[in-house]
């Protein structure tokens, strides 16, 4: 190959001017900013995936993002994208006002900073707390709209006769901007008021009888109490109380915490309804049914005199050596049965409860259906405001039932004096008092004022006569006997008084007084408890009595005429 072959191979490269070097002196002359003499360096592979891989991640993003607001959540924003334009608005309803007897306001609505809910207020009188009770508002959530839209009883007449109370909630229209602003608005449907409730409770009693319930807790060491007043041909209540009490208004309010965390962890339990279902050891209050029974079972005449020295003894089947006694409180000598209510014996009753000597008795048996009758055991009806505890009434099943072991003699004697395992509220106390009142009708109680009475049963398998010899034991109680304390010159009172002994030690006792008014044509009949006392008191519920029908005899003397 010659020289001329070999030039035409060789590959013709033209030079850029760029490539073209430089003479270095004429660098100065250079105009840098026109870029004259700048060299270009090309973007690398590494920026380029960066910007790439943004890119994609911001695509991915703004997909989800669509995704959301279209397809996941869609109904969504397009609910609230309209309520944003017209948004339905509740008008409540006002809450019916409570009033007691004489029509002062107990419970009413006024106006809160919250112009479309009015604040529920409530008297400041004392004792009335566990008729009352309280609400819950309607509620909002964070968006303003309206999850709960009615008044919600909690306790109390406001939770029991709360679909009375509560009226019917309107509604409007309201048309917003973007910004929330209110453009227009319409009334779509106008609110209905709630029903008024009349109470059968004078407020100016109630708040008596819970204020001398609360000085002699507090005075003598009780640990709590409650008071009930009857009308025994009406079954209105005139007084239902407890001690301790809660605050409705705080409760309510929902303000302050302090206070409600305060009552929740009170060990005197102030939400406990100690006349509702408050469950007591009765002690010698169940004698007048006793008595009943007895008497009408023919198991004594009402005239026979028992010797009662102070106790009884009992061999023990098993071994002659060996004998139990059961203590009467007192050596009450020789007693009929009306002088045996009057002197509470127990020696009495333990002998024509149980049976002694060659006294027959009435059995375990015919004191659980005597007690019965009478309504104990069992829950007074869930139509009354004042159903509440059952209670016990103790016998052999239910011993056998509760501990697996046997009946002895000894369960009826305690039994017969309401000792043992019987438990019963003051509200069945109340009502069956009022039966013994009333000549033997047991009445469905009542917090309403106005109501045409309900009467569960009648107590046609009673003899009049035999009620009438229990009356006149009661009336004898007050006369000379455990309840003198109520031998008043404004009226006849009939009591029967109780101190129930508690424990094994025995050392605390609940102090009870029951009975009527006025002895020979009765209109009320009461029931009073302090519980959990030093079996050392003196003073005890009679004293409650005692001072709450003083004052009422001065400023409400309309209840003894």
């Amino acid at each position: 190959m010659n020289l001329l072959q070999k030039k035409s191979n060789h590959r013709n490269v033209e030079i850029d001017p760029d490539e073209v070097l430089i003479d270095a002196s004429n660098v100065s002359n250079l105009d840098r900013t026109r870029y004259e003499g700048r060299l270009e360096r090309p973007i690398s592979r590494m920026s380029l995936l960066t910007v790439l891989g943004a890119s994609i991640l911001m695509f991915v993003i703004f997909l989800s993002q669509i995704w959301k607001l279209q397809i996941s959540n869609g109904d969504e924003y397009s609910r609230r994208s309209a309520m944003n334009i017209l948004r339905p608005v509740p008008v409540f309803g006002g809450r019916g006002v409570i009033t007691d007897r004489n029509g002062v306001l107990l419970a009413w609505n006024a106006p809160s900073e919250d112009g479309d809910v009015s604040r529920r207020e409530y008297a400041s009188t004392t004792g009335l707390a566990h008729i009352l009770g309280y609400v819950q508002y309607p509620s909002k959530d964070s968006n303003g709209f309206y999850y709960r839209e009615d008044f919600e009883g909690v306790d109390g007449v406001e939770k029991f006769y709360n679909a009375e109370l509560s009226g019917r909630n309107g509604s409007r229209l309201v048309e917003v901007d973007a910004t929330g602003h209110i453009v227009s608005e319409n009334t779509m449907r106008p609110p209905e008021n709630g029903d008024n409730i009349r109470l059968s409770i004078d407020s100016r009693v109630q708040s008596e009888l819970f204020s001398n319930i609360k000085n002699i807790d507090d005075t003598y060491g009780f640990a709590g109490g409650a008071g009930v007043i009857m009308d025994v041909n009406t079954g209105e209540m005139l007084a239902l109380t407890s001690y301790p009490e809660f605050s409705p208004q705080i409760m309510s309010d929902r303000n302050d915490q302090g206070a409600i965390q305060s009552m929740l962890n009170d060990k005197r339990l102030p939400f406990l309804d100690r006349a509702i279902d408050g469950l007591y050891v009765p002690g010698s209050t169940v004698k007048p049914y006793i008595a009943s029974g007895v008497l009408n079972e023919n198991v004594i005449d009402p005239n026979k005199i028992i010797h009662t020295k102070g106790y009884i003894t009992v061999q023990n089947p098993y071994d002659p050596n060996l004998s139990s006694m059961f203590r009467d409180w007192k050596d009450l000598g020789d007693l009929d049965i009306r002088h045996a209510i009057a002197m509470s014996s127990d020696a009495y009753f333990y002998t024509v409860g149980g049976g002694y000597g060659d006294q027959k008795g009435l059995g375990i048996a015919g004191i659980d259906k005597y007690l019965r009758l009478f309504g104990f055991g069992e829950a007074i009806p869930e139509a009354s405001f004042l159903s509440g505890k059952s209670g016990t009434i103790p016998t052999p099943e239910w011993k056998k039932k509760t501990f697996d072991e046997s009946w002895y003699l000894g369960d009826t004697y305690h039994t017969a004096i309401g000792q043992y395992g019987t438990l019963v509220t003051p509200s069945q106390m109340v009502r069956a008092i009022a039966a013994i009142a009333n000549g033997g009708h047991l009445l469905v109680p009542t917090i309403v004022s106005g109501n045409e009475p309900v009467v569960e049963r009648t107590l046609d398998s009673l003899d009049p006569n035999n009620i009438e010899i229990v009356r006149e034991g009661m009336r004898l109680s007050a006369t000379i006997g455990t309840g003198k304390a109520m031998n008043v010159p404004y009226t006849e009172f009939a009591t029967k008084t109780g101190t129930a002994e508690l424990g094994v030690s025995k050392e605390k006792v609940n102090s009870w007084v029951i009975g009527f008014w006025p002895y020979k044509q009765p209109k009320y009949a009461f029931a009073v408890i302090l519980e959990q006392g030093s079996v050392h008191n003196l003073i005890g519920a009679v004293a409650v009595l005692r001072a709450t029908a003083d004052w009422m005899s001065v400023n409400t003397p309309e209840y003894f005429k």
